[in-house]
C-alpha cells in the first residue's frame, strides 16, 4: 500500500488537495493550456487573431496555480487514517 500512497497520493497531499480534489483541477489546468496552444497556432496563421489569448491564459493560471493556491492547507483528516484516495 505504501507504493500506492507514494504514486497516487504523496504530490496531491504536498499541494493541500485529495487525488480526486488534485485530479479536477489538473484536468482545468490542462484544457486551459490546450486550448490556449490553439489559439496561439491560430494566432501563428493570422496574427490579427487571438493576439492576447496565450499570454493571458499563462498569467491566470500563475495567478491560480503558484500566487493564490495555499500551500499550507492541511490535508482531510481521513487521509492520516489509512484511506488513500
Amino acid at each position: 500500500m505504501d507504493v500506492f500512497r507514494k504514486l497516487f497520493v504523496e504530490h496531491p497531499r504536498s499541494v493541500g488537495e485529495t487525488y480526486f480534489q488534485h485530479m479536477a483541477s489538473a484536468f482545468t489546468f490542462g484544457w486551459r493550456m490546450v486550448v490556449a496552444g490553439f489559439a496561439c497556432l491560430l494566432h501563428g496563421i493570422f496574427p490579427f487573431c487571438c493576439v492576447r489569448t496565450g499570454s493571458k491564459t499563462v498569467h491566470h493560471l500563475h495567478e491560480s496555480m503558484i500566487t493564490h493556491r495555499s500551500r499550507s492547507r492541511a490535508a482531510p483528516e481521513w487521509l492520516d487514517h489509512g484511506a488513500y484516495i
